[in-house]
């Protein structure tokens, strides 16, 4: 029995060795298995955020700005979807460019105001500001409370973390201001103020720069054109266009649904995009009534006063129309477009909201160009239902068809209109009919009182139009202490463009 014992107790103990020896070996398995797991892991996250920026262009997706060669590859890309996956090479990872190292001398928080290409600007704009103060920039905050009423945050519109790791080279972005800042600013401490408009960036530095170090958080609540056009260092210019033409990205549901439009209208032969500025918001804001009823006018001047950030209230509308400062209305647009010899046949594009007047403004344009879409007509309910109520969100739809279509047709120098103007430049001098609104609403009065003939009006609206298409890049002309006068940054870039014979 003692022998079974001590044999079952040195069996026991040996198994138990052994055992022990194989959970040690195994220990150290599992232990060099793991380690290799948690470092593998680390450098394919770390790869995969490095390519949000840097990577080849064909490994991003779809770009926010279409070109012909994205449209081509859209086209090879169906075909591609067809076949097995297993067949395609594996993708080499994506770099991003290293964290920019520097003395953080605060946080800058901002509200911007207007429409989607108005905060557009304006972002870029922040951005450029705040890699001049050596500040943490917050995420902005976009417009809620304006006319469009659109609650759409900013990683509703933009693809947000693509804008914060595309720029981290530049300019530190956080989504929110960290917890120990974030109480100071709940018990109130930050300085909230609107910078002046057209400043230059001295101003920035020895104005905004003390109040950003002295109360550790600074918040402007206004920021349309509070950056000037001109007399800036070429490196905040040219971060300005990486802002505008590469950080802003759209959200992948924005831009899927745009190459949707963009498709079914390339499907259908060339288009060109009216961007038909004849709104009720518009209209009201600038006083033009042109062909309006009584009703209409009164309700447009309601809207004007109930607007108290609307300075201007009382509008002579036939006399801002004849110096060319409203929008073309559909009807003097249609005999433009005639005149201009734009093919009767092409699909026009309507890149705007709702038209005041509807039906009735719309029918001459729809009589002149049978193939006016929106898209509104172009997709279905379903595809919007996620858009409707978000202005902002149907704007950034119109803006990537306006990048891609084969001309450009403003009827209003607005904020999207220069915006837009300014990307097409930039995507290589595509097309763009800036019109002479002021020579154009004379000669058609003209027209429409018999003094000129149709041959007469379609030669000098052409003659008038013959340098309005894009060339090459041109300097803003500087106008000392009228900047609000001098050619937009963002509808001219020259800063940042190649001339064309550089291709």
């Amino acid at each position: 029995m003692g022998l079974k014992a001590a044999t079952f107790g040195g069996d026991r103990l040996e198994k138990l060795r052994n055992s022990g020896m194989v959970s040690r070996s195994r220990m150290k398995l599992w232990m060099i298995r793991a380690t290799t797991s948690v470092l593998l892991w680390t450098c394919l996250v770390q790869l995969t955020a490095l390519g949000e920026t840097w990577g080849p262009r064909v490994l991003k997706g779809w770009p926010s700005c279409f070109s012909q060669e994205s449209a081509t590859a859209g086209r090879v890309g169906d075909v591609a979807t067809a076949l097995d996956v297993r067949s395609l090479p594996e993708l080499p990872p994506r770099v991003l460019p290293p964290k920019r190292v520097y003395k953080n001398n605060g946080y800058l928080m901002v509200s911007c105001n207007g429409g989607l290409n108005q905060m557009r600007a304006a972002i870029c704009d922040m951005v450029a500001i705040a890699r001049h103060l050596n500040v943490t920039l917050i995420v902005p905050e976009l417009d809620k409370a304006s006319f469009w009423n659109d609650p759409s945050e900013f990683q509703d519109i933009f693809d947000v973390d693509h804008f914060i790791t595309s720029l981290r080279d530049e300019v530190r972005i956080l989504k929110e201001l960290p917890p120990r800042v974030k109480r100071r600013v709940e018990l109130g401490m930050i300085y909230t103020m609107a910078p002046i408009s057209w400043s230059d960036i001295s101003y920035y530095q020895n104005q905004i720069l003390p109040l950003i170090q002295k109360y550790k958080v600074v918040h402007l609540n206004r920021t349309d054109a509070r950056l000037a056009n001109n007399a800036l260092p070429m490196e905040i210019q040219k971060l300005r266009c990486r802002v505008n033409f590469g950080a802003l990205r759209f959200t992948p549901q924005i831009e899927e649904l745009g190459r949707k439009v963009i498709k079914i209208l390339r499907q259908n032969g060339t288009f060109i995009v009216l961007h038909l500025r004849y709104e009720m918001d518009m209209l009201a804001f600038s006083g033009c009534t042109q062909g309006f009823n009584k009703e209409e006018v009164e309700e447009l001047t309601r809207m004007r006063y109930a607007y108290p950030w609307w300075k201007e209230k009382i509008i002579n509308s036939d006399l801002k129309r004849k110096d060319g400062l409203c929008p073309l209305t559909p009807e003097e647009t249609a005999l433009t477009l005639r005149a201009l010899d734009i093919d009767h046949n092409i699909q026009v594009y309507i890149a705007a909201g709702e038209i005041y007047g509807g039906k009735r403004r719309m029918a001459s344009l729809r009589a002149a160009y049978p193939n006016v879409v929106r898209k509104e007509t172009l997709l279905e309910p379903s595809d919007l239902r996620f858009f409707q109520n978000h202005s902002s969100q149907m704007a950034a739809l119109d803006y990537l068809v306006s990048l891609e279509s084969d001309i450009f047709v403003p009827t209003y120098d607005g904020n999207m209109a220069k915006v837009v103007e300014g990307h097409r430049r930039y995507l290589g001098y595509k097309k763009t009919i800036l019109l002479d609104r002021r020579l154009l609403v004379n000669l058609v009065d003209q027209h429409n009182s018999g003094s000129l003939t149709w041959n007469e009006f379609s030669t000098a609206v052409k003659e008038a139009h013959a340098e309005c298409c894009m060339g090459n890049p041109t300097k803003r002309p500087v106008i000392p202490d009228r900047p609000k006068e001098e050619d937009y940054f963002y509808s001219n870039p020259w800063e940042c463009l190649k001339p064309l014979d550089e291709g």
